[in-house]
């Protein structure tokens, strides 16, 4: 064999292990894509004992967010998605919403969500208009800077929560209790091995796409029957 035949069938072997590689790898990438965009169950239902709760506690349905006051991804929800959650399930008594904290921004997100606790404990039934409020006190734009001070924070409760006793607020972002309460929020997200906010969870199916509100229906009407 000449030494043109021998370099041309190495070409020829190069290429092919060239494709079979790729094809393996698009395989793969697939399958990681598909599994990526398909619900998960899991063993029971995250509790929503001792957590702020809004529609009726007997309902067979309950959706949890784990969410983070930090999170972009997370006021987009507040704003795209749970506006239908609520005119179509909650409000009618379908089902019930509750919200856990989730601390993957640092210190701010740990702070944003001692005042959501802190207010959780002295004034339960304002808890839900702080929470849009701190959400909408979010940055448009250049959301990673720093903007949760405690500042901030007695600003948005006097504005939304006018009957809050402010020095009373202040001084319950550093008490125990209200950070036991956080502890219990920690203690879920470990327990539900969240990784990512917003997390939603209808019973016990995680929703791989928490914008695709057909999927969270889809979920919800499943665990209504």
């Amino acid at each position: 064999m000449n030494k043109k035949s021998k370099k041309s069938r190495s070409l020829v072997l190069y290429t092919l292990v060239v494709i079979v590689l790729f094809v393996a790898l698009f395989a793969i990438n697939q399958a990681t894509n598909k599994k990526d965009n398909v619900n998960q169950t899991t063993a029971e239902a995250p509790s929503t004992a001792s957590q702020p709760v809004m529609g009726k506690e007997d309902a067979k349905v309950s959706i949890v967010e784990f969410g983070d006051y930090k999170c972009p991804s997370c006021k987009a929800w507040g704003e795209q998605v749970w506006p239908l959650l609520k005119k179509d399930y909650i409000d009618s008594g379908k089902a019930k919403f509750s919200y856990t904290n989730v601390l993957f921004h640092g210190e701010e997100s740990k702070l944003g969500a001692l005042a959501g606790e802190a207010i959780f404990k002295s004034n339960p039934e304002d808890f839900w208009t702080f929470h849009k409020a701190l959400f909408d006190a979010q940055p448009e734009v250049n959301h990673d800077g720093l903007w949760i001070t405690e500042e901030k924070l007695l600003e948005v409760a006097k504005t939304s929560v006018p009957t809050m006793d402010l020095e009373q607020f202040q001084q319950s972002l550093k008490s125990n209790e209200v950070q036991g309460s956080l502890d219990l929020d920690q203690e879920l997200v470990k327990q539900f091995n969240i990784k990512q906010t917003p997390t939603i969870m209808i019973n016990n199916i995680v929703i791989a796409n928490p914008f695709d509100y057909a999927a969270i229906t889809a979920a919800i009407e499943q665990e209504m029957k």
